[in-house]
């Protein structure tokens, strides 16, 4: 069993033209003793594919022409001849935003990987001979087995998608800021990031609060598990909500009508306020907010090989799903999702499939 020398996947060329793709075929990084070669049933569609194919946040030396998608699932197809976690060809696995890190840190060493100097994302990087990664609107993806991750068979494949980014993007700091039965956390934002923050957090045992600029995704935010739901579109919204909060998880990517110092005193003395949104531009907030219930303000990246796995058996356990519109991966279907997830006409991720009529036929296990 093998599976191609070169890949193939839908590649933007032009940061001008971001929702145009471009059927390409290119060559992964060498295979290492330790990579697992996955083939691919379904990718959802993530904020960050966006920003990359519009080049937002302007990162140097950017990787183009570029595949992005990194809410990956599909099958193993090759396996490393030194490799560890007991995967098998045939296995049903996902791959999220992370394909590599040394794992020989000590920030790797302490379940802290995705924080390495080194780590490399699943698309937009370079490795240090030089080759590219490249994501998941493709056949095949390419990665190391410590970033593959055996999906629960309870779980559904089009739903679980977006969870290997979205979803432990947001279970990682829930997980490590004290979510869980006697909590109170407040979820900021309700996009695809809220959504998985809102189901995740009222799994965990939280009493949780949706926090959004006006009501109207109050009926969903309830059905995703949200016992109360603030607006913030009057001038003194949060007077009656003061000291109530142990935890703020912020999904929020734009500053825009966004008084910080509101929504930090909805914190509890050492309340924590932890971003995961990438913000337009930066927040302003004053120090003295801080000094009225000695709160903490932080950010996360991902999260780690353990909380995934986590994530996704408490996914298992709960019957947790995505809320998913699904599309065709092709030129029109590509287009039409980074087009509509830009404009937030989704509710509350794209999960693109079809991979086996876009490409042809799979591998046979």
């Amino acid at each position: 069993m093998s599976s191609p020398t070169t890949f193939r996947g839908f590649a933007v060329h032009d940061n001008a033209k971001w929702s145009e793709t471009k059927l390409i075929e290119y060559t992964p990084k060498p295979f290492g003793p330790r990579d697992i070669d996955v083939e691919i049933d379904a990718c959802s569609v993530c904020g960050s594919d966006i920003h990359t194919v519009r080049d937002d946040w302007k990162k140097p030396n950017n990787v183009m022409p570029v595949i992005v998608g990194h809410e990956i699932i599909g099958r193993v197809v090759r396996i490393g001849s030194e490799a560890t976690t007991g995967l098998k060809l045939g296995d049903r696995v996902g791959v999220g935003a992370q394909a590599w890190a040394c794992l020989e840190c000590d920030l790797c060493k302490s379940g802290n990987e995705t924080y390495c100097d080194r780590l490399r994302h699943t698309y937009n990087a370079r490795y240090d001979d030089g080759s590219e990664t490249q994501g998941g609107y493709a056949l095949h993806v390419r990665v190391h087995e410590y970033f593959v991750f055996k999906i629960p068979a309870a779980l559904e494949t089009n739903t679980t998608a977006p969870m290997l980014c979205a979803g432990i993007t947001v279970f990682s700091p829930l997980k490590r800021n004290g979510c869980g039965k006697g909590s109170r956390v407040g979820v900021v934002g309700l996009g695809g990031l809220g959504s998985f923050a809102i189901m995740f957090a009222k799994a965990m045992g939280a009493e949780v609060y949706a926090i959004s600029r006006n009501d109207k995704k109050k009926e969903d935010a309830f059905k995703l598990g949200a016992d109360k739901y603030i607006t913030t579109d009057t001038a003194d919204w949060n007077k009656d909500y003061k000291y109530g909060l142990d935890l703020i998880i912020c999904t929020a990517n734009s500053t825009e009508n966004f008084d910080l110092n509101k929504y930090l005193q909805l914190l509890t003395v050492g309340g924590k306020w932890v971003s995961v949104g990438i913000p337009d531009k930066p927040f302003e907030v004053s120090p003295r907010t801080f000094m009225g219930n000695a709160c903490f303000m932080g950010a996360s990246h991902l999260g780690s090989r353990h909380e995934m796995q986590e994530m996704l058996q408490l996914a298992a356990d709960k019957n947790l799903k995505g809320w998913v519109e699904t599309l065709p991966i092709s030129v029109a279907g590509i287009k039409e999702a980074l087009e509509r997830a830009h404009n937030n006409d989704v509710r509350y991720r794209f999960t693109l499939t079809d991979f086996d009529k876009a490409f042809g036929e799979h591998v046979k296990l």
